[in-house]
């Protein structure tokens, strides 16, 4: 079977788009599809695959896959790339669409240029800091008046989900070894986090800026998340070290976070397509 696909990146958060409106596809055995297709070597290459189907709620549905084939609820940086997709193809030609996701409907406006879209800026809906939704164990977590966390190895993470489970540590220093071999451990302490979860590392700038580098689960580190993107700026919102608008610096670019009442987030940034191609599947 050929199954045509789409390469898109949302601040190098790279993914493969698969469009199931306009074409006919049937994969029967999707996880060791999206495993195959998402190596490096072997593959197309990706953080994982995404497909565009049709929805009876909103405009399209995006149903999402990490790199080992595990089923995702969200992608901040997915999502964008989703809206992009349908404006300039003609799923959905609007300025602004609904999309339907595992996490809700997600509604998304576009920011147009030469008939083409440049930016989105998504509401990311309400930050959830309840133990049971996030889930992460109620025996481990530490409630606070403004926040949930938890502990490991003396390290103390802010628990939200923005959709999916994130864990937000703050650091002075930030590098590569620190975020492979703190984060695979905390991603997989599933004595803690039952579902697994994403885990970020927060270093302050000022309070209209933060850096930021994640360990996303069931991938690894990748060069952004949208989705902890928007939970390291409510953390930081929380801890009283920023203010309701941020800036969050990845190692792929720069996401526009903006945090209103009730904790609703909106999302602003861009979405890029990079190559049209085919796969043979059997």
């Amino acid at each position: 079977m050929i199954i045509y696909f789409t390469k898109m990146q949302g601040l190098g958060n790279d993914y493969i788009y698969i469009d199931c409106i306009n074409n006919n596809i049937n994969i029967d055995n999707v996880e060791e599809f999206v495993k195959k297709v998402s190596n490096r070597n072997f593959g197309i290459g990706s953080d994982g695959v995404i497909f565009i189907l049709p929805s009876e709620i909103a405009d399209v549905k995006m149903q999402m896959y990490n790199a080992d084939g595990t089923k995702s609820n969200m992608c901040g940086n997915g999502i964008r790339c989703v809206g992009k997709y349908c404006y300039d193809h003609g799923i959905a030609k609007k300025k602004e669409i609904n999309v339907e996701t595992l996490a809700g409907i997600k509604k998304l406006k576009f920011q147009i240029k030469n008939d083409k879209v440049e930016k989105i800026t998504v509401n990311m809906g309400k930050a959830n800091l309840k133990a049971e939704e996030i889930p992460i164990n109620k025996e481990k977590a530490k409630e606070n008046k403004k926040y949930l966390s938890t502990i490991i190895d003396n390290r103390e993470y802010i628990v939200v989900s923005m959709g999916n489970p994130h864990a937000i540590t703050f650091v002075d220093n930030i590098d590569k070894e620190t975020v492979e071999n703190i984060g695979k451990k905390v991603e997989n302490s599933i004595e803690i986090f039952p579902e697994r979860t994403n885990v970020e590392f927060i270093k302050i700038e000022n309070e209209n800026k933060i850096k930021m580098r994640v360990w996303e689960r069931g991938t690894g580190e990748t060069l952004a998340c949208g989705t902890g993107a928007c939970a390291s700026a409510v953390a930081s919102y929380l801890k009283g070290y920023t203010k309701e608008k941020v800036e969050v610096e990845l190692l792929g670019g720069n996401l526009e976070i903006e945090i209103k009442e009730d904790l609703e987030v909106f999302m602003t940034g861009p979405a890029v397509e990079v190559f049209e191609g085919k796969f043979e599947w059997r």
